[in-house]
């Protein structure tokens, strides 16, 4: 893992990426990974990261990440694919 790590940050310093740019990428992709595998729940995210969850909140808030995209979504029984909805008439 280091090695790809020092791959890839040499890839950024070639690229002329600023460190501050770097560092809130980084942040923005490290988060992102955290709240996707805990379905954009908040509260398991920041103990995941041994963060309070308002400190997760504010720093989600700081990169535009919003954490109810990571939440799976949810389809009502009536909408889902495949169900065939027959109406009858009146005869």
């Amino acid at each position: 893992m280091r090695e790809s790590l020092e791959s890839l940050v040499e890839q950024i310093r070639r690229g002329g990426i600023l460190y501050r740019e770097a560092v809130g990428e980084f942040k923005k992709a490290y988060l992102a990974a955290v709240l996707r595998a805990n379905n954009g729940n908040l509260s398991k995210a920041a103990a995941a990261l041994a963060l309070h969850r308002n400190t997760l909140a504010r720093i989600c808030a700081e990169l535009a990440l919003d954490p109810k995209e990571f939440r799976p979504s949810r389809r009502s029984p009536r909408s889902a694919p495949g169900r065939l909805i027959v109406k009858r008439t009146a005869q």
